[in-house]
């Protein structure tokens, strides 16, 4: 009896493992359809014949983390710089803290004053960072996650489910640039890879 309790919880991790990973490769397979579709892909049109998938780092759950979410109402609207200098107007909706590679990590969280006044967006959250693999194994300017407003004080984050902005892969798009305050000092290599990588 006692080897079978024992053994319990690890045909369980067995079990749940592999649904995690079956989540992560639905999120990019998803991901390269998109960019394998004229109609939504940011690819140069000359690039999507050949495109065969998007590079991702290996799926690793250590970067599946459960972090404390703590809501910041009465923020003041801002606009967040881009890459063509235009500016998108966000508000800090609030910080998430968490633990990554042994130490403690903060980062802020944004509400789009544009797509919380629609339906299908009204409790997005978006967020971009940067992290130590900027400019040689991720891309230079920082990756983005899309958050959803969590009902109670902790919220999932999923750093394998983090992607390049558009601006990424082709001129013209209008990507928010990640603020000073979302800078990780550690390397977060799960997500999407520099286009570089592309295969």
């Amino acid at each position: 009896m006692l080897l079978i309790a024992y053994l319990g919880p690890i045909a369980l991790a067995q079990q749940v493992i592999p649904v995690y990973m079956q989540q992560i490769n639905r999120f990019q397979e998803e991901l390269n359809a998109e960019y394998a579709d004229t109609a939504t892909s940011p690819l140069p049109k000359a690039q999507i014949a050949g495109f065969k998938g998007l590079p991702f780092f290996p799926i690793d759950s250590a970067y599946r983390l459960t972090a404390t979410f703590v809501r910041t109402p009465g923020q003041l609207a801002f606009y967040m710089p881009t890459t063509t200098g235009n500016r998108k107007m966000y508000e800090k909706y609030g910080e998430v803290h968490f633990i990554l590679h042994g130490k403690k990590q903060m980062l802020t969280v944004y509400q789009s004053h544009t797509l919380r006044e629609t339906a299908a967006y009204k409790d997005y959250l978006f967020l971009p960072f940067t992290d130590l693999t900027n400019g040689h194994e991720s891309y230079g300017s920082g990756r983005f996650m899309d958050l959803r407003i969590p009902e109670g004080d902790t919220i999932t984050l999923d750093f394998n489910k983090a992607y390049n902005p558009y601006c990424a892969y082709s001129e013209g798009y209008n990507c928010p640039i990640p603020p000073r305050e979302n800078r990780l000092k550690v390397a977060v290599r799960a997500g999407v890879k520099a286009p570089a990588q592309a295969h």
